[in-house]
């Protein structure tokens, strides 16, 4: 992980009442997986286990892991029915090929090292078993409103994200094969308050909880523009100024990916 540990203990405290599984994301990441009963399946980076745990629920064995002992406290809290373990995309501590599946939602960016970490999911997934993740692109990024307000905010986020081409290699030199890939657009009735998930409703911003569970906003380095940015997003907003705003960054990009990958058999 980027040394993020610390920020996600302290933002944990809040997060899981703003960062719900979306039942709409949910039930694209279990079609896209195909879970079977009696497999066992991973969800790396799982927070505080929301999208684990609905997974969970329709009847399959899931493992959840995260770094930060204060997410895996809160999942823990929800859930005895998944095992919760703490580690790392670049530590996993699992047997080679324990899982028949795995799932990454919103968290490639955290990972200090993209190559090791996929070698590491290679390791400990079997053969011919499919792995799902949901991100953004830096491209992807570039289309968001929030550019206009929180620039420096955005370029960080936007600079810590992976470009697919990078995707794409290191999952090739670990020895995965990209099966297809679908494009996420933010819709109005979003229940997971991601960083994009004001699209629609930019009111979501002035709600101090919901920044505290998007990392981004919840690093205090960047509380001047904050202030700024919704002043600015505020007047905006009266004056009818942000559906200009807004309309300058529609584009056909998509706001997120799902992106399917399969372990090939043998490297």
């Amino acid at each position: 992980m980027k040394g993020n540990d610390k920020l996600y203990d302290r933002i944990g405290l809040d997060y899981n009442s703003t960062r719900q599984a979306d039942p709409y994301i949910t039930e694209r990441i279990f079609h896209l997986l195909s879970p079977e009963k009696n497999k066992l399946y991973l969800d790396i980076g799982c927070g505080t286990g929301n999208y684990t745990i609905k997974l969970s629920d329709k009847g399959f064995d899931f493992w959840g892991i995260d770094p930060s002992a204060q997410m895996l406290n809160e999942a823990k809290s929800k859930s005895g029915n998944v095992k919760w373990l703490e580690g790392s995309s670049e530590r996993i501590p699992a047997e080679d090929e324990a899982f028949d599946g795995v799932i990454a939602s919103l968290t490639i960016h955290h990972w200090s090292n993209l190559e090791k970490s996929f070698e590491e999911l290679f390791r400990v997934m079997k053969p011919g078993s499919k792995f799902i993740l949901f991100t953004s692109t830096p491209e992807q990024m570039k289309g968001y409103w929030l550019n206009h307000y929180f620039p420096e905010i955005l370029k960080r986020a936007a600079d810590q994200m992976p470009p697919f081409e990078k995707v794409k290699m290191a999952l090739k030199e670990a020895g995965f094969k990209i099966s297809t890939t679908e494009k996420y657009y933010v819709k109005e009735d979003l229940k997971d308050y991601f960083l994009y998930s004001g699209k629609y409703n930019p009111q979501l911003y002035f709600d101090p909880m919901i920044r505290n569970g998007i990392s981004s906003f919840a690093d205090v380095s960047f509380r001047q523009e904050i202030e700024n940015g919704l002043k600015l997003l505020t007047s905006d907003i009266e004056t009818n100024k942000f559906i200009e705003i807004s309309d300058r960054f529609r584009n056909d990009h998509g706001d997120y990916l799902f992106i399917v990958v399969e372990k090939i058999n043998g490297k």
